[in-house]
């Protein structure tokens, strides 16, 4: 099924391209010792075939009868390596120039260049991890945080893999007791507890769901915790985002509408990754463009962890209508919801009285900052949201922003928490554990009803299947491609 990986020694530069002050060049096959052999000639005479597993050799790198490099070749013999093949790694100066040559100099002596993901890849099909753990090496290099760093390390080390390890136990026993019933058919034996059978596989289940359920912290430890930023046009969202990310990242503009389409970009936080979403404004419009941009603004609401509701504290004649019509779109027992009541620094200046709409010029009564909060606090209420905190800021001179960080990291203590135990990351898991939840329910039904005891088995070895999928026992090429092509070359 699997095409035959020792066919060809592969080699790829193993560190980021560009300038650095060390590079390495990794190769691992079959023939990676003699390759490299060809080109490396060490100090001490030692000759690369004669030195034993985990060897350290210091030399040069020779191409065309001159020096290349002083390079550091390290050795690694089967089934002892990363890949459970012999492999080498050489250590050298970090010029672009040097890895090309020696990258060069291996391919002409009969190494192939890795595709992205080969080397684990490799370690897989070699049975040194299986494709839950070669999924979580990726996993680890992309990590950005030190909860998405834990999370990854204990899915490598096998957390994940043992748990399911451990179901499919429990339900290869279910299922082999059912078709030992199966073999004696004629007879009317029933070798299986019905009860105890049920009780197995309520603790299978409960365990299954609770992977499951997993899924929205681990993926929000991965990819960050999506921040909605919503509110009327002109309250400050894109300035509120470029003032979080301490750069200009979306343009600001006193004209209504100038965000069409939401921004997206992420800032850890305390070791939390959190993914800040500029929206549009929302306004009755009928703009056929800024109208697709508010729509896409209530789909991100749907989808944020967190909601910044975001008000003009020099506007408070819309407090109104902008809260009760974004609490429509708010799930408060799932979502936490912070409202911000911004530009609060003008409103002790005479300028926020004085505005003027559709070239009318108007004179506004002049509130206090503490009024203004109770005007929240009492529309907020009407509206039956309860938000985890209400902050007055100034997003333009930075006023009240240390309060918001603080605020959404104190709302992710759950996650720091639980990145020490087992998390769902990976949506390809997800969905094979609900798959497998389905079979599992349908096993349920039938132990509760008069279903043929071969049907129940079947449902059994469904989920079975889906399980084993997550960790490679039930593979194809294609899979394989698919999830391996999404690594770096070089791993």
């Amino acid at each position: 099924m699997f095409q035959d990986l020792n066919i060809n020694t592969i080699c790829a530069l193993a560190t980021p391209q560009g300038s650095g002050a060390i590079a390495v060049v990794r190769i691992s096959g079959k023939d990676a010792i003699p390759i490299v052999s060809s080109i490396f000639k060490s100090k001490k005479g030692i000759k690369l075939e004669e030195a034993k597993g985990y060897s350290l050799l210091y030399g040069d790198i020779i191409k065309d009868g001159q020096l290349l490099d002083e390079v550091l070749v390290s050795l690694y013999r089967s089934p002892a390596s990363y890949t459970g093949e012999d492999c080498v790694e050489i250590s050298c100066h970090g010029s672009s120039y040097i890895t090309s040559q020696i990258v060069m100099l291996l391919l002409e002596n009969g190494a192939k260049l890795a595709e992205p993901g080969e080397f684990t890849k490799r370690a897989f099909m070699n049975g040194k991890m299986d494709l839950a753990q070669a999924e979580s090496v990726a996993d680890l290099i992309a990590s950005e945080t030190s909860s998405a760093h834990r999370v990854a390390m204990q899915q490598m080390k096998g957390g994940f893999s043992n748990e399911l390890k451990s179901m499919r136990e429990s339900l290869v026993d279910i299922v082999a007791l059912m078709e030992l019933e199966l073999d004696f058919s004629e007879e009317d034996v029933e070798f299986a507890d019905r009860s105890r059978l049920r009780s197995l596989l309520s603790d299978v289940i409960a365990h299954n769901e609770k992977l499951i359920s997993s899924f929205s912290l681990g993926n929000a430890i991965k990819n960050g915790v999506p921040v909605a930023i919503v509110g009327a046009t002109n309250t400050g969202k894109s300035t509120l985002l470029n003032a979080i990310l301490g750069e200009e990242r979306a343009i600001v503009s006193s004209i209504h509408g100038t965000t069409r389409d939401s921004i997206e970009d992420t800032i850890n936080l305390n070791g939390i990754l959190f993914r800040f979403i500029d929206t549009a404004g929302i306004r009755s419009t009928g703009e056929t463009i800024e109208m697709i941009g508010i729509e896409r603004t209530y789909s991100k609401i749907k989808q944020a962890s967190v909601v910044i509701m975001m008000l003009d504290a020099t506007r408070p004649e819309y407090f109104d209508d902008s809260i009760i019509n974004l609490s429509k779109r708010i799930d408060n027992s799932t979502q936490n919801v912070v409202v911000l009541l911004n530009k609060i620094d003008a409103i002790d200046s005479d300028e926020s009285l004085a505005v003027e709409e559709n070239g009318v010029a108007l004179k506004r009564h002049k509130y206090s900052k503490d009024e203004l909060l109770k005007m929240v606090d009492d529309v907020v209420k009407e509206a039956g949201l309860s938000p985890i905190a209400t902050i007055p800021i100034s997003a333009k001179s930075n006023l009240g922003l240390e309060t918001l960080r603080d605020v959404l990291v104190d709302s992710q203590k759950e996650l720091a928490y639980s990145a020490n135990r087992t998390l769902v990351t990976n949506l390809r898991h997800w969905e094979a554990l609900k798959d497998a939840n389905n079979a599992l329910y349908r096993v349920e039904d039938g132990l509760n009803t008069s279903i043929p005891t071969d049907l129940v088995a079947q449902d059994i070895r469904e989920a079975l299947y889906h399980l084993g999928s997550i960790v490679g026992e039930v593979s194809t090429d294609e899979i394989l491609g698919n999830i391996f092509g999404r690594f770096c070359i070089g791993k």
